[in-house]
Parts: C-alpha cells; structure tokens; sequence
C-alpha cells in the first residue's frame, strides 16, 4: 500500500470515530490555513534555501549545507511523533531512505519538537535517517511554512492528549504546514510538496520518479 493510501485509510477511520463536531473544528482549522495563503507564501522550486543547521536526536548540530556538498537533499518538514499521519510518512520514508541514497539523495526531516522528543520519535519508527529539532520554528519560518493553531484545535489536541508545549518546549502552539522538498547541491529547490491539509503528504514514490528524471 502506498503511503497516499495509507494516509487515506489513516483518515477513513478517524471520520468514522470522532464526533462530527471534532472534525468540523480540523477542517475549519484547515481552512483558516489556506484562507492566509501559507503555501502560496512557502520557499517553492526555484528558490534558494537558508543556511541550516540544527540539532539531530542525539543533540549533534547537523548542517544542510555540508550535506549537500556530497549529494542532494530530501527535506521533510513534519509536526511531530505524536501526529500519526507524520509517523505514517516517517515510516514510508525509511523504507525508501535506500532507493534516495542511490539515487544521489540525503534524507533529512525536521520537526519543531524538542531533541529529546525527536529521539522518542526516531526511535518508535526506527529511523536510520537524520531528525533535526527546530526549536520555535525558526527554520520554518525562514521556509514561510509555520502557523499557530486557533485556540479551539489546542483544546481538541489536548483531548487526544497531545501536548505541544512539552513536545516543542515552548508555549507558542505553532506548527508547520505538510512540506517535503528536494534540494540540488547548490541549495536550490528542485521540487516542492506543500499542503496545508496535514492528511497529504508527498508520496516517496512521486520523489524517487523525481529523482530519477533530475
């Protein structure tokens, strides 16, 4: 099953078992992303990204820029282990993390959780790829990609016991929208995936016909 499936499954079944008036609130959430023009606003193909250098799991500061110098870049940006569509991504990246290698591509995702929560989250999905912490989203924002959640989806979040200000250690309650890019050797973007429904998700299928094409 391809991750596009999965993810559709993954949303099947959390419309058949929360109330309507959870889900209106999601959508709603959804629709006040686009209604600001977020990924409109977003770093696209064409564009050069900022310098990056963050922290992995273990707490080593991993630079983009010295990647690149080897082999191109597959940057995923995700909202954090406690999304499950995000570890539905993380885990079909992994299992193409190989095919990415091969195909002259560094794998690379970054979250705005704290270090210590992307070590919990690399090792639930047993990640062999790099997990970098943006601490208050500070890359993300330099990617146009970050947005605060309305008051109402924190209380719905807080009901499924997910708690933002410990997973990012902060008490801003911002996330970035869905964003998976491939960028060249020289810090251009040669592909962009950015949505800001948090059920879509690049396919690794869709970047591994990129990659062998460019």
């Amino acid at each position: 099953m391809s991750l596009t499936e999965q993810l559709k499954a993954r949303a099947d079944q959390s419309a058949a078992k929360y109330p309507e008036t959870i889900h209106k609130i999601m959508n709603n959430g959804i629709a006040t992303i686009k209604d600001t023009q977020l990924a409109y606003r977003a770093l696209k193909t064409g564009d050069k990204i900022p310098e990056i250098l963050l922290p992995n799991a273990a707490g080593s500061n991993i630079s983009i820029q010295e990647l690149l110098l080897n082999k191109k870049v597959v940057l995923s940006f995700y909202r954090g282990g406690w999304c499950p569509y995000c570890n539905l991504e993380l885990k079909a990246l992994q299992e193409y993390q190989n095919k990415f290698e091969e195909l002259g591509a560094t794998l690379v995702a970054i979250s705005p959780e704290t270090p210590d929560n992307s070590l919990t989250t690399s090792e639930k999905n047993n990640l062999s790829f790099e997990v970098l912490s943006d601490t208050n989203n500070k890359i993300a924002e330099k990617f146009n990609l970050v947005f605060t959640l309305p008051k109402e989806l924190i209380e719905v979040y807080k009901g499924f016991g997910i708690d933002l200000i410990k997973s990012n250690g902060n008490q801003e309650h911002q996330l970035p929208i869905s964003a998976t890019y491939i960028i060249d050797q020289d810090g251009t973007i040669l592909y962009d995936f950015i949505k800001e429904d948090y059920k879509e998700r690049a396919d690794p299928e869709e970047i591994i016909n990129f990659l062998k094409n460019n």
